[in-house]
């Protein structure tokens, strides 16, 4: 804004400046300014220009034909106070020498100044620099035949050359336009032809083409206005890419599920079907069926707790009960009650607590137990089958004011080039494998949500053929003596 100010206002008032200058050197230079009529001129408050032309014809008039003498004093004492009444004074020259002074007497300073006799007619008024003032003069002789001239000089207030004013508004004439040329060609390159630019880029955005980039390296509003563009054009990019992902995740998600629920049903159908036909005709069959109807239902279950589980995190409307939990005690609790059904699936536990008996953490139990009954879970699903016998090992071990809980098993493992990925939504490792093993992909994204609410952080290591290693870090609680965990429910 600065710049368009300076270019409308200083730029047009410096050249009509330096224009003045030149062309009044130039006039001043080529023509000595003699006759009024090459002037306009302002004299006094009021014009008398036609006034003072009629006195200077009525005395040349007078003196010619005898009816006035300029050796008249009365005679020219009332010329003298008629040319006051407008705004003028009179003096009389004889010869060289000042004759009639006028009535403020200041006729001898300007008689040097004054122009010579020249004994013409002419009534055009001349201009004289040395005294700023208009000079009508008459000529005439005495009576003894000396020659004499009378004056009648008029202060100029204002006096301007006709070639002055002409080559003034032709001047401004092309400062204006060569002004407003160069405003627009500015206007053009700094603002016009970049807001294009912007238009086309925002036409892109608008028609869903969120690549077309606009950089620049200017600093100001164009500059910024473009980095502006730039960053909600990244922004809008993202929130696009993490849509179709979303969108991609979801459409996973539903064929996941829909295969997850298609397994158990289609046996609970099956075994439902063999009832209905006969064919468990024993007690111990329909027992059987009976169970597996009732496993599957469980599956089904879970498949939807899951689910919904999911949807809250993803919503960040986890309800979370903290609570002060001994660290010992409560996962011994949970092993033990894992250890029922590992033994009935004839998987080996091993279990180590390395820690305080006194060590607290503050946790939501009900949350804790789900992710490590979902690390075990998945510990289960991926058993190597060609090992004799699987093995899970959960350990407790003290680091200071933190507590780390390691599950590891003895299972198929996971690739390098996976591992980093596992705890993202959706992720499979194998998704044939998984499908068949009955997995959502949702399962460890969960379990890092949980853990990360807790204030802690989690990650894995694993070896292909070998089996895998979960790690989770809480902070300990302490008491007010010591340093303090806060944990809020969300």
């Amino acid at each position: 804004m600065a710049i368009a100010f300076s270019i409308m206002l200083i730029v047009p008032a410096v050249l009509f400046a330096a224009a003045f200058r030149m062309i009044g050197d130039f006039i001043s230079q080529t023509e000595e300014p003699k006759g009024i009529d090459k002037y306009t001129m302002q004299s006094g408050p009021a014009r008398n220009d036609e006034a003072l032309d009629a006195l200077v014809l009525q005395v040349r008039t007078e003196l010619a034909d005898g009816s006035g003498s300029a050796e008249d004093t009365g005679y020219l004492d009332d010329l003298s106070g008629r040319a006051g009444q407008l705004r003028s004074m009179l003096i009389v020259r004889r010869g060289d020498t000042l004759y009639y002074p006028g009535e403020d007497a200041g006729g001898e300073e300007l008689l040097p100044y004054l122009p010579a006799y020249t004994g013409e007619e002419s009534t055009a008024p001349y201009y004289s620099n040395s005294l700023e003032q208009m000079i009508r003069q008459v000529d005439f002789t005495f009576a003894d035949g000396e020659e004499g001239s009378l004056f009648i000089l008029t202060r100029a207030v204002v006096l301007v050359h006709r070639r002055f004013l002409f080559f003034m508004m032709t001047a401004m004439v092309l400062i204006l336009i060569l002004t407003a040329l160069f405003l627009t060609s500015w206007l053009e390159g700094s603002f016009f032809g970049p807001i294009g630019k912007l238009n086309t880029a925002m036409n892109n955005i608008r028609d869903g083409n969120l690549e077309y980039m606009l950089q620049t390296d200017e600093q100001g509003e164009i500059g910024e206005l473009y980095r502006n563009y730039e960053d909600m054009r990244l922004r809008l990019k993202e929130s696009a890419d993490e849509k179709l992902e979303r969108e991609k995740q979801n459409r996973e998600l539903i064929s996941n599920i829909s295969h997850d629920l298609k397994t158990p049903i289609t046996s609970i159908k099956g075994y439902v079907e063999g009832l209905i036909d006969g064919v468990a005709n024993t007690p111990e069959k329909q027992d059987k069926y009976i169970r597996t109807i009732y496993n599957k239902a469980n599956d089904m279950d879970r498949l939807i707790n899951e689910l919904t589980l999911y949807s809250r995190i993803d919503s960040e409307r986890v309800p979370y009960n903290f609570r002060k939990l001994n660290v010992s005690d409560y996962f011994g609790d949970c092993v033990e009650e894992i250890g029922m059904d590992l033994e009935s699936r004839g998987i080996g536990l091993d279990y180590a607590s390395l820690v305080a008996p006194d060590t607290l953490i503050v946790a939501d139990p009900e949350q804790m137990k789900r992710v490590i009954n979902n690390i075990v879970g998945n510990s289960v699903k991926y058993m190597d089958p060609n090992k004799p016998k699987g093995k899970i090992e959960i350990r407790i071990l003290d680091e200071s004011d933190s507590v780390r809980i390691e599950i590891e098993d003895n299972g198929v493992g996971i690739a390098q080039k996976d591992l980093p990925n596992i705890f993202d939504r959706f992720y499979r490792t194998d998704a044939s494998r998984n499908s068949a093993q009955g997995g959502s992909g949702i399962g460890l994204s969960i379990v890092r949500k949980i853990v990360e609410d807790h204030g802690g952080y989690i990650w894995a290591t694993s070896r292909e053929g070998k089996g895998t290693c979960m790690h989770m870090v809480i902070r300990k609680y302490t008491d007010a003596g010591g340093r303090s965990v806060d944990i809020e429910a969300s």
